[in-house]
């Protein structure tokens, strides 16, 4: 019964649910001052006494409407919050005080005592109605909604308190706070608790996940706050960060999963506004790879630094589009002039790109064109020579004859010591832009060499996030692989930085901070979901997988694969004037000798022939020592099928 009246009261439009709780006020008001007058006279019929209710009805219309301007209506019931109670407390006492002055002004029997009581009574009455109706409206919002606490008692988290009382998938049950001042306080209708409660509150109040409204907090407090949370199985998710809400990006309401950079916990370091501008201030600028993770990412702080022009250039028709209307999106929101140009093209066309640069007066170059999966460059290595290679040999060819100013190399860990075609195909790269470097010209280049970025289209991250909602099994390579990992707009920005401090062939590396073992990763990715990692070998048993919610199960390397990545082929990095930003002295060769080898492995990839690729590839003082045998699909598909009684191909090296 009580139930299908609540409903039907829910139901209703705003303007008669007001009409509703004025005529309950009413009737609660009557109730107050007749239990007020009994109090007083000692017996409910002198407290029917005609005279009192006299100046009881006068004021009763005057308290509603007070009510009314006061804002009281335009809460609804089941936002009832703090801020109620003061107005209620208000609204009442300037009743009492009139039901005084009446019942003075009209000479009417009314003890002095009685308007104190009064108002006592109402708000116990009025302010009890509203906060039991909240009550038992949260209680039954409660069955079909998952119940939440909120880290963060601040200014975010009242308006994420506020946000999800308007509807959504979740009931909050109660506030964490690390500050003292605001633990055993109540805001919102809820307590504020210390983190050290977590555990008991979860067991007594069966929460199911952790929402964080700390958007100011630094990426290693949040990664601490995790690590705590982390053992509870609980499901953690976050408002967005403050850069995300101050730059339009994301709103203070949005609810997104951990993002990894919390995991890792690195602050990112104040850039030099100097460097930053140094290349791009005022100057046409291009990036190549331009709808790529990386590229992307550049054209977007490239953009906001306050370029001439912008050229982007890309072979995907579909990443070109979606980068040019994102960076006219952010241009016209932040008033930037630059001029937006988007080039369909591959930097394999010397002809179209030099046209391009010469067209556009290009001044800057960062080149982020390329093929970077591993496997795929593996099974498909003559288009992943002929782009990784033969592209940046052409588009850096292309930019000494046109009198480019600084042409930067954006470049893999996968490079030092490559086991992997891509790999390899990435160091004579870097051979490439350090050969050009020695000969005469106004075209400065330089290498920026880093590990993996965070959600870029390779990475393991977005491939968990979807394992993780199919309900597993999570699937990790190795037990013992490990990779770096840096944020992607991080890496952007020191990259940009990096191109700043080159003199001509210059190899720079990006500090990424301490490798991270990717099961690991994979074991804290399922716990901050809520859920229960379990480990399994291969060939373990189906008993084996049931002791958890996801299994975390190992397959094998992939083609070309390592076990970990390295960030210098020689030794002894030297730091420069920006901390996460070191400089190495790598083996080069000259142009004359390295222009011979690239004649000779043009030829290998016209005749798809793979082992002199390979061989090609050694010659070079790239240190490639191939893991496996040949994977290139074509090239295995051309070979003769092996005799009765013979080895399989798979043993070509």
């Amino acid at each position: 019964m009580t139930g299908g009246v609540l409903n039907y009261l829910v139901g209703l439009s705003r303007a008669k649910k007001r009409a509703v709780l004025s005529l309950v006020d009413a009737a609660l008001l009557a109730m107050s001052f007749f239990l007020a007058m009994a109090l007083r006279l000692d017996g409910f019929t002198p407290a029917l006494a005609p005279p009192s209710w006299l100046a009881f009805v006068i004021v009763l219309p005057f308290t509603l409407l007070l009510f009314r301007v006061m804002g009281l209506y335009r809460t609804v019931v089941r936002h009832v919050a703090g801020r109620t109670v003061r107005v209620l407390a208000y609204g009442l006492a300037i009743s009492a005080l009139a039901l005084l002055f009446v019942a003075s002004g009209l000479g009417l029997f009314l003890p002095r005592s009685v308007p104190a009581i009064y108002w006592l009574l109402a708000m116990g009455l009025l302010g009890g109605a509203r906060f039991g109706l909240r009550a038992v409206y949260r209680q039954r919002q409660a069955r079909h909604k998952a119940r939440v606490i909120i880290y963060g008692a601040g200014a975010a988290g009242r308006q994420l308190l506020a946000t999800l009382e308007h509807g959504g998938d979740y009931v909050p049950i109660a506030f964490l706070d690390d500050a003292q001042e605001l633990q055993g306080r109540d805001i919102g209708g809820l307590r504020v608790y210390s983190p050290a409660r977590l555990a008991r509150l979860v067991t007594e109040h069966d929460i199911e996940c952790v929402l964080l409204a700390i958007p100011s907090a630094t990426r290693q407090q949040r990664r601490t706050i995790l690590e705590r949370l982390e053992p509870l199985g609980l499901r953690v998710q976050t408002i967005p960060g403050l850069s995300d809400i101050v730059s339009g990006r994301a709103e203070l309401s949005e609810i997104r999963e951990v993002s990894i950079e919390d995991l890792l916990g690195r602050d990112l370091v104040p850039p030099r506004q100097e460097l930053l501008d140094a290349n791009i201030r005022g100057k046409v600028v291009m990036v190549t790879g331009a709808g790529g993770s990386i590229g992307s990412e550049l054209c977007r702080q490239i953009l906001t630094q306050g370029p001439a022009s912008l050229i982007l250039l890309d072979l995907s028709e579909f990443g070109l589009y979606r980068i040019d209307e994102e960076l006219r999106g952010l241009a016209e929101a932040e008033g930037l002039e630059a001029r937006i140009v988007p080039l369909l093209g591959s930097v394999l066309d010397r002809p179209r790109v030099e046209c391009a640069l010469r067209r556009f007066g290009v001044e800057t170059i960062f080149h982020a064109a390329a093929y970077k999966h591993v496997p795929l460059v593996e099974h498909n290595a003559v288009e992943g020579v002929r782009n990784n290679v033969f592209g940046t040999l052409a588009l850096a060819e292309a930019a000494r004859s046109c009198g480019v100013r600084a042409f930067v190399l954006i470049s893999t860990d996968k490079a030092v010591r490559p086991t992997n075609i891509m790999g390899a195909s990435k160091r004579v790269a870097e051979l490439v832009c350090q050969a050009l470097s020695g000969l005469p010209g106004e075209t400065v280049f330089s290498i920026v060499r880093f590990g993996n970025v965070v959600g870029s289209s390779g990475s393991v991250i977005p491939l968990f996030r979807r394992q993780i909602e199919a309900n597993g099994p999570v699937t990790v390579t190795h037990p013992d692989i490990t990779r770096y990992f840096m944020a992607i707009p991080e890496a952007a920005q020191l990259v940009i930085q990096a191109g700043a401090m080159a003199q001509g062939g210059d190899v720079f590396i990006l500090d990424m901070g301490e490798p991270v073992r990717i099961v690991d990763l994979a074991k804290r990715m399922v716990r901050l979901s809520g859920l229960n990692p379990v480990v399994t070998e291969p060939g373990a048993t189906a008993a084996a997988r049931v002791k958890g919610d996801i299994e975390i199960r190992f397959t094998e390397l992939r083609p070309g694969e390592k076990l970990f990545e390295e960030l210098l082929v020689g030794d002894g990095a030297q730091p420069t004037v920006h901390p996460r930003i070191m400089t190495a002295t790598e083996v080069a060769m000259d142009w004359p000798a390295l222009q011979d080898v690239l004649q000779r492995l043009a030829t290998a990839c016209d005749a798809h022939d793979l082992p002199a690729i390979r061989a090609l590839l050694q010659e070079t003082p790239s240190g490639y020592e191939p893991a496996e045998a040949i994977g290139d699909l074509r090239w295995l598909a051309m070979q003769p099928p092996p005799k009765a009684g013979a080895t399989g191909l798979s043993g070509v090296a």
